[in-house]
């Protein structure tokens, strides 16, 4: 019987046999992520709230049905955690911010609804960046989550609770939104995989939004295999969500053991490459020539149109964001921290104009992406042009020069949101201090499987993803 920490390490698509069996049950899983939740909350702090009790009688009632033969899929018995952004009835709901602290809903956000019906046992709320306005999850309420790898380090944001839950085997899988890259920047972070699907592939409802426009809800695992898992069970039409497209949902796993022979890989020799970080650039240069001898061809791609796509990005969500908050911050500001503060600020100098020039500064971006797609299948890019900084500080330095954190952090994935393209992020390396790579892929809309397939593949030739922070 393997241990309860190697148990906590396992993926989803090596349990959910064994749960199916018999040979392994849902109880003693979740007891296993508990008993490390216990452990190594202290240090991390990944959690606002965990819901045990509740998560032990979901795993013996899932545990039940399982032995009478009402097995409802690879995800039945797996235990999960959702980010505080997530309705959850019956159970506070804080978006990481004193606005929200009492706040408990009397509905399922639609991804907590669609995991607890795949049989998925829920063990808490997740913690991150006040309102998710942010990449370092830096919660002047809550505090900090401090990343596994490093503890002195922030594991990125906003969906940081995830990233950490994940790399610390406190949960085998967790949700995130993604609104400038707050699933992916995380997953760099921490050594993960997340994928943030196409605009309006998984529905927001019951999500608290950051950006209507610019919101994407998404898997986060510690492998492209069980992402493709937990997104069949997300991926669906919801009239709830006006942004989600009725389209069919194919299943993300049928693809994954393809091989990759002929597929065409985009590399950029453009602003992609600008201003990385040597071991980041080194470690993609390395993820390229991998996926180059699995058999993929690559292609040189540039761009002209992507230099203004943070500012134009920040601009509608600033705007979008100061237009939700608008009668909370009015009514009681001394509840927000001083980073949601910043963007209020920031925001109230917008106007109407500024709000439709920047929607409208979207389409040659769109235009550019979607040009780049007729030449390639997936396009292989930096998630981060960075390692992580350390929790309080705002500045990255390299080639002895300094650089703004924030700046550097959504370079790469912000153009994804502004064009509503899947994108995702894979591990691919550590830097001199062991802080964790990430690899980015993206593609044209609603070809999540080929990313999960490169994903996969890559994984399969790689051990990236199955390193352990040390202190674990």
């Amino acid at each position: 019987m393997p241990s309860r920490d190697e148990l906590a390490y396992a993926s989803i698509v090596e349990l959910a046999p064994k749960i199916r069996r018999g040979e392994l049950s849902p109880v003693e899983l979740t007891q296993a992520c508990l008993a490390r939740i216990d452990c190594l909350e202290p240090a991390i702090n990944a959690f606002i709230t965990v819901t045990g009790e509740s998560a032990l009688a979901q795993a013996r009632q899932a545990e039940q049905d399982i032995q009478q033969g009402h097995y409802r899929g690879p995800l039945h018995g797996i235990p999960v955690a959702q980010k505080d952004l997530m309705y959850t009835r019956g159970v506070r709901t804080t978006a990481g911010s004193r606005v929200l602290k009492d706040f408990v809903p009397d509905c399922d956000a639609a991804v907590v609804a669609r995991l607890d019906e795949a049989g998925a046992i829920a063990l808490g709320k997740l913690n991150l960046h006040e309102f998710a306005a942010g990449g370092t999850s830096e919660n002047p309420h809550y505090g900090p989550v401090h990343n596994p790898w490093h503890l002195e380090h922030n594991p990125g944001g906003s969906s940081g609770g995830s990233g950490a839950a994940l790399a610390a085997g406190m949960c085998f899988g967790a949700t995130g939104s993604d609104t400038a890259g707050s699933i992916r920047i995380p997953s760099h972070a921490c050594g993960t995989t997340g994928i943030k699907p196409t605009y309006g592939r998984v529905s927001c409802f019951g999500v608290i939004p950051l950006s209507w426009s610019l919101d994407h809800v998404g898997p986060m695992t510690r492998s492209a295999a069980d992402a493709a898992l937990m997104l069949n069970a997300l991926a669906a039409f919801d009239r709830r969500d006006s942004a989600t497209v009725d389209r069919p949902v194919e299943d993300y796993t049928a693809t994954l053991d393809m091989p990759l022979r002929a597929l065409h890989i985009g590399v950029p020799t453009s602003y992609f490459n600008a201003t990385l970080q040597p071991e980041v650039e080194s470690a993609w240069l390395a993820a390229i020539e991998t996926l180059v001898e699995l058999g993929g061809v690559p292609v040189e791609v540039a761009f002209e149109s992507l230099n203004d796509a943070q500012s134009v990005g920040m601009t509608i969500l600033r705007a979008e964001m100061a237009t939700f908050h608008r009668e909370w911050y009015a009514r009681q500001p001394e509840d927000y921290g001083s980073n949601a503060t910043e963007r209020f600020a920031f925001a109230r100098g917008l106007g109407a104009m500024d709000y439709v020039q920047a929607q409208r500064e979207r389409e040659p971006i769109r235009a550019e992406m979607w040009s780049v797609f007729d030449q390639v299948d997936v396009l292989v890019t930096p998630t981060m042009p960075t390692t992580m900084a350390r929790i309080g500080s705002t500045v990255v330095e390299f080639d002895g020069k300094t650089f703004d954190s924030s700046d550097l952090a959504t370079r790469c994935t912000y153009p994804f949101n502004l064009c509503g393209f899947p994108a995702m992020s894979i591990p691919c390396g550590f830097d001199r201090q062991e802080l964790p790579i990430g690899l980015q892929l993206a593609a044209a809309p609603w070809r999540e499987a080929v990313l999960l397939r490169v994903a996969h593949q890559y994984q399969q030739a790689t051990d990236w993803h199955l390193r352990r922070p040390g202190f674990l």
